[in-house]
């Protein structure tokens, strides 16, 4: 099944608060994904808006994390946490886009403040943590050749199963120069895409996270 997560709010902004919680039962494959991009959207002073999620999956089940974009606005305040446990013999995928600004709008986030971190947990121990933090001065925090290079667009990828080595070299193959994957421990697999704008981040993203998935993406992506 896939489960399409829709936010009847039409964005997120400062005060607000979204928690989200999946678990997949052993034997099963759950797909979640959202019904269009999420904007977080410019936040008043002093506020700032949280999201959680939190995916359980037991042994021999596999869940597939794949929202469409998050596109920031200027002024944000979000604080943003995902947290997978999973089982022994429990998989997962989870790709996490992430758009600063509309570039064909002429939109840029100048300031704001943005936190987010990934955490996932095999069998109670931590085994990948990625995190992300910009405050301030976020437009010129990004021009550093070590964090986008100017660049707008970008994507995290995780994936965690036993065959996880068996994908770097295929995707090593089809991602440019800007991107990188590593196996970052056995059985974790993590990738980093930079673009210069969302629709060049989707023909990087989309062939490698289908990669991944082993099939397409949700049809939510296309409409």
């Amino acid at each position: 099944p896939t489960g399409v997560i829709l936010n009847t709010a039409g964005g997120v902004t400062g005060g607000d608060r979204f928690e989200l919680s999946s678990r997949v039962e052993t034997g099963a494959r759950l797909t979640l994904t959202t019904q269009t991009a999420e904007r977080i959207y410019r936040a008043v002073e002093g506020e700032s808006a949280q999201v959680r999620t939190h995916l359980t999956v037991a042994n021999g089940a596999r869940i597939d994390w794949l929202p469409q974009e998050t596109i920031l606005f200027d002024r944000l305040a979000l604080d943003r946490r995902l947290r997978a446990d999973l089982d022994p013999g429990a998989r997962c995928l989870l790709v996490e886009p992430l758009v600063l600004g509309r570039q064909a709008m002429g939109e840029s986030v100048r300031q704001g403040r943005f936190r987010d971190r990934i955490e996932i947990r095999r069998g109670g121990q931590l085994v990948l943590a990625d995190a992300i933090r910009m405050e301030g001065d976020v437009a010129g925090s990004l021009r550093g050749r070590a964090t986008m290079a100017g660049d707008v667009a970008s994507a995290g990828i995780v994936f965690a199963g036993p065959e996880a080595e068996s994908f770097i070299a295929p995707l090593r193959d089809m991602l440019p120069e800007t991107c990188g994957v590593s196996l970052v421990r056995p059985g974790i697999l993590f990738a980093r895409l930079v673009a210069p704008d969302s629709y060049v981040l989707r023909q990087t993203m989309i062939p490698a996270a289908e990669r991944l998935h082993g099939r397409a993406l949700p049809r939510t992506w296309t409409i």
